[in-house]
């Protein structure tokens, strides 16, 4: 009618209605995470901030937790095989790319904080980047460390994958690339699947041969690392080689 005031719609009318009720959680998670940091937050609410760009219009709590329920913690999700992440319901491309991107930086910070000094002054950042890189891996890999005579980082490369408990490893193959690369020492690494770090049989004698080809060529083996879900193993700490 002429003259009456405009229609209020009221707090619980259809306007609010429309607004997703995990919205204003978004914002609340966002702001402890501002002022009060990342161990403020549980290790869903942290995969929550994660997925709210890639899926934007559902509430991600079930699905952070769903994640945690298949995978165990927050290291092993963003470090999990797409295609294990593809099983889990409501979990998209786009989002898979956010939690790989989260792993690529982890383990991009951890190698760079190797490579600014050298590797046997630094012997915990070697250990970490090695965990953060393949601690968590589904098939086993066998990695290099190639040191030059100040035992800082030429190179890091993964020279085989094998399965979930054997990688072929070739002694001399080892020896020609640091050859290649003017290494005079290397760190050897590898996983263990299973998640216990102790040194096998085979990864012992596979270490001992190794040595033996490499030290007549001035190359010296500082170490083998053996990295798994639950820590590491060295089997120079180990008086292993």
């Amino acid at each position: 009618m002429p003259g009456s005031s405009p229609r209020r719609k009221n707090s619980s009318g259809p306007a609010d209605a429309a607004v997703p009720h995990f919205h204003g959680h978004r914002d609340r998670l966002r702001a402890r995470f501002r002022e009060a940091g990342a161990e403020a937050l549980a290790d869903y609410e942290l995969l929550e901030l994660l997925l709210f760009r890639a899926i934007p219009r559902r509430d991600v709590k079930p699905i952070a937790k769903g994640l945690l329920a298949k995978f165990g913690s927050f290291a092993e999700v963003v470090a999990a095989p797409e295609a294990r992440l593809k099983e889990v319901a409501g979990l998209g491309e786009a989002a898979i790319v956010e939690l790989k991107v989260v792993h690529a930086a982890a383990s991009r910070f951890a190698r760079g904080e190797i490579r600014r000094r050298p590797v046997l002054a630094s012997w915990s950042a070697v250990i970490d980047y090695c965990r953060t890189a393949m601690g968590f891996a589904e098939v086993e890999q066998f990695r290099i460390l190639f040191l030059d005579k100040r035992n800082q980082l030429i190179a890091d490369e993964v020279q085989q994958r094998g399965t979930v408990d054997h990688t072929p490893v070739y002694p001399r193959e080892v020896v020609k690339r640091a050859l290649e690369l003017s290494a005079t020492a290397v760190v050897l690494v590898h996983n263990h699947p299973s998640g216990d770090p102790t040194p096998s049989q085979a990864d012992i004698q596979m270490t001992k041969a190794i040595v033996e080809v490499a030290t007549p060529l001035g190359i010296a083996v500082h170490d083998h690392i053996i990295v798994g879900k639950s820590g590491h193993a060295s089997l120079k700490g180990l008086k292993l080689i």
